[in-house]
This record gives C-alpha cells, sequence and structure tokens, in this order.
C-alpha cells in the first residue's frame, strides 16, 4: 500500500488543495481556516448534519484543481437566462471578465475577489459572517478558494438590472473547485441577485463545486437572491449561504434545485438588529439516483423581526431529498414571528424524503410554527380532471406544476419567474 492509499480523505483533500495553492488574498483568514478544517475533518454519516451523506464516496476519487479546457462564447451563451442583465461568469472558481458582460451602474462595484485586497470595504468584511468552526466546506473554502467575486453596492444606490453570477464548471479531468464570492449591499440600497451553477463537460467526468457566498444586508437595505442549480448528472455541489441582516432589511432567497447528481445547500441568515425580514423559499426536484440536502438555520438575535420559510419538493425514482430547517429565537428576540414550512410529493414507492423542522426558542412572546407534509398526488384531483378530458399524464403534470409554481412566485424578476417555469414544464413532460 503506498503512502497516499494510506492517508484519510480529509488529508488527501488538505495536501491536494494545499500544494497547489498560489493564493494570498485573504492570508489571515486561510491560515486559521486551514487549521480549522483539519480539526473537523470531512464529515462521516456519524456527523449530525451529515448524517444522509456519504461524503467519503463523493471525493474519494482523484481530482484536479486547475482545468486547461476553457469555454467558448457561444458555450457560455447558452447558460446566461436574462436578456438584460449584469452578468459576471466565473469558470472552474475564477472569475473571467473577458466572458462578463458588466456596464457598471452608478453606486456598484464588481471586483475579482482575488484583487479586492485593497479595498477598505473588502478588507472589514471578508471572512467575517461565515464562521470556519462550525462546518468543515466553509474551512475548505476559506483556506483554499480560488476566485470569485465581490460585489458591493454602495449607500442609497438602486440597481434596477439583475446582478446574474454564472458559475460554469468544464473540464476534462474529475475537478475539484472552490469558489468564493462577496456581497456587501449598503444602507437603503436595493438589489437583486442570481447565482445559477452550470456544467458544460462529457458525462464521464464528475466536478465537485464548493461554493461559499457571504452577504452583508445593510440597515433598510432590501435584496433578493435567486438560486438555480441545473448541472450535470455527474456534477456534486456543496453550496453555502451566509447572510447577515442589520436594521429594517428585508432579504428573500429563491432556490431551485433542478438538475446535480449531488447537491447539499447550506442557508444561514443571522437578524442582528430589529425590524428586520427575512423570506426563505425553495424547491427541489429530484430523480433517478440524484440526492438533495437541504439544511436552513435562521438565528434572531434581536426583537421585533419576522422569518418566513417555505421549501417544497418532487421526488421520483431512486432519488433522496433532506431538509433540516432550524428557527433558533435566542433570549433577547422578544417579539419574534417565525414561520416554517416543508411539503414533499412522492412519485415513487423508492424514493426517500427526510424532513426535520426544528424551532429552538429562549424568548417568551413569540409567534413560531412549524409544519411538514408529505405523501402522494391526490388521486381526487386526478379523478377530476380526467373527467374534464385530461390523460392521467397531463392531469398529474398539472397538478405537479401548480405544486412547485407556489414558489416560483416570489420571484419578482419576470423574466427568471418564466425560465423557471419553462424548466419545470420541461422537467414533467
Amino acid at each position: 500500500m503506498n503512502t497516499i492509499e494510506k492517508l484519510t480523505t480529509t488529508d488527501k483533500i488538505f495536501k491536494l488543495l494545499d500544494s497547489n495553492s498560489s493564493n494570498h488574498w485573504g492570508e489571515e483568514a486561510r491560515v486559521v481556516a486551514k487549521e480549522a478544517f483539519l480539526k473537523q475533518g470531512i464529515p462521516s454519516r456519524k456527523h449530525e448534519e451529515y448524517r444522509y451523506l456519504n461524503l467519503e464516496l463523493l471525493l474519494k476519487d482523484d481530482f484536479l484543481v486547475t482545468s486547461s479546457k476553457t469555454l467558448t462564447c457561444d458555450e457560455i451563451a447558452h447558460t446566461q437566462v436574462l436578456k438584460n442583465a449584469i452578468v459576471i461568469v466565473i469558470e472552474n472558481g475564477k472569475y473571467v471578465e473577458g466572458h462578463s458582460k458588466i456596464t457598471l451602474p452608478k453606486g456598484l462595484k464588481i471586483i475579482d475577489i482575488s484583487k479586492a485586497s485593497s479595498d477598505v470595504i473588502f478588507q472589514k468584511q471578508f471572512a467575517k459572517f461565515a464562521d470556519v468552526n462550525t462546518d468543515a466546506f466553509i474551512a475548505m473554502n476559506t483556506a483554499f478558494a480560488t476566485g470569485g467575486v465581490f460585489v458591493h453596492v454602495e449607500k442609497n444606490a438602486i440597481i434596477e438590472q439583475p446582478i446574474h453570477i454564472i458559475h460554469i464548471s468544464a473540464a476534462s479531468e474529475s475537478l475539484l473547485v472552490n469558489v468564493r464570492n462577496l456581497i456587501v449591499v449598503e444602507e437603503n440600497a436595493q438589489a437583486k441577485f442570481i447565482e445559477s451553477f452550470e456544467t458544460i463537460l462529457p458525462n464521464t467526468v464528475k466536478i465537485i463545486t464548493n461554493a461559499l457566498t457571504e452577504i452583508l444586508v445593510q440597515s433598510n437595505a432590501i435584496v433578493e437572491h435567486n438560486k438555480i442549480q441545473n448541472e450535470s448528472k455527474l456534477s456534486g455541489l456543496i453550496n453555502t449561504t451566509q447572510v447577515y441582516q442589520k436594521k429594517k432589511s428585508v432579504f428573500t432567497t429563491n432556490n431551485f434545485t433542478l438538475s446535480g447528481s449531488f447537491v447539499r445547500n447550506n442557508l444561514n441568515i443571522v437578524l442582528d438588529d430589529e425590524y428586520i425580514e427575512s423570506h426563505l423559499n425553495g424547491l427541489y426536484l429530484t430523480r433517478n439516483n440524484q440526492t438533495v440536502d437541504n439544511h436552513t438555520l435562521v438565528d434572531h438575535r434581536k426583537p421585533n423581526c419576522n422569518s418566513n420559510e417555505l421549501y417544497k419538493g418532487i421526488i421520483d425514482d431512486k432519488s433522496s431529498a433532506t431538509f433540516n430547517g432550524k428557527v433558533y429565537v435566542r433570549k433577547d428576540a422578544q417579539k419574534t414571528n417565525a414561520f416554517q414550512s416543508n411539503k414533499n410529493i412522492l412519485l415513487s414507492d423508492d424514493g426517500t424524503i427526510n424532513t426535520k423542522p426544528q424551532l429552538e426558542i429562549y424568548a417568551d412572546d413569540v409567534k413560531c410554527s412549524h409544519g411538514t407534509s408529505t405523501g402522494k398526488l391526490d388521486e381526487d384531483k386526478i379523478f377530476y380532471l380526467r373527467a374534464r378530458g385530461l390523460s392521467e399524464a397531463s392531469a398529474k403534470k398539472l397538478l405537479m406544476h401548480a405544486f412547485a409554481s407556489e414558489v416560483v412566485e416570489f420571484i419578482t424578476i419576470e423574466e427568471l419567474k418564466n425560465y423557471i417555469e419553462t424548466k419545470i414544464s420541461e422537467r414533467f413532460e
């Protein structure tokens, strides 16, 4: 047995990433993160937060961390879902200015994150919100991220065009990518974001992306964040979104998982001031042997705040899905309103759904509720539609589309809403 085979998966991944790391931005944070990653290690099934995932199997391959493959303009054009948007292209974890379409309006800055170290706001906010000691993949990303973007929306700025960050993976060999973004929206500012994840590669190549986006929403700011996950059948995505909100801010996140062999979503929102609104919406459509794992944490730290959460899933074939939603209400967070709902449809007897809504409340003057439901399509509704001339397949398609559309309605970008509706229709054909 050679030396490599004796290494644990954690040691193997660390050695691979550390030996190929030449990045010096965020160096102080990287040192701390490396120690945190080695201390925690790749989670196993014994880890409560990852009990339904076999990460050792996912990461057992020999990976590269860079790819010689580059994409053409035509290939990238297929990933752009809006005609009128500010487009940021990140290819295999690195910002590609030549493929991006950026005309900066007043009050908006977009900087390659690897070149942002001299920016005062970046220095103040980078790696301040996602705690490397809470999750091994946050630690891995902080230690070894190769690139991404820093987006700064200045005070009082209203950005009319959506900002679309496109993460594209393309390689001829198995690839492990760590990509990092920082979004700062200042006081009284407004912006809408789309983050999409796409792969353009042969069907025999596995790409694992470990993505982390930190979002700071300052006082009175309004932010909508839409996420589209539409990767290949062999691709894996570990995606963490860390949000920190200040007084009277409003943050809405809409997450759509449409494809990908393995998807793990970590969404953590901290409400650290009064009169904050947070809206969390998600839709996951699974099939074949796909695995989708959604974990959310809403941390109410101060009084008079509202959070609403709705996640829906449609599970088919031998696929599996997990929803683990936590609402944490601290002692000082009086007058909190927090609502959480998870609803699922199982289309197959072989499909699996694990759902665990949780409330942890230490304040006594609150209104909080959570609920979950899982079932099959309503036979009475199918019969009703068939009695009015629809085939059984058409009736089922209509019911599934209606079930999913409740989440889509939270999107305020009309062109994006139409795109997601089309993708849902294609999925049920």
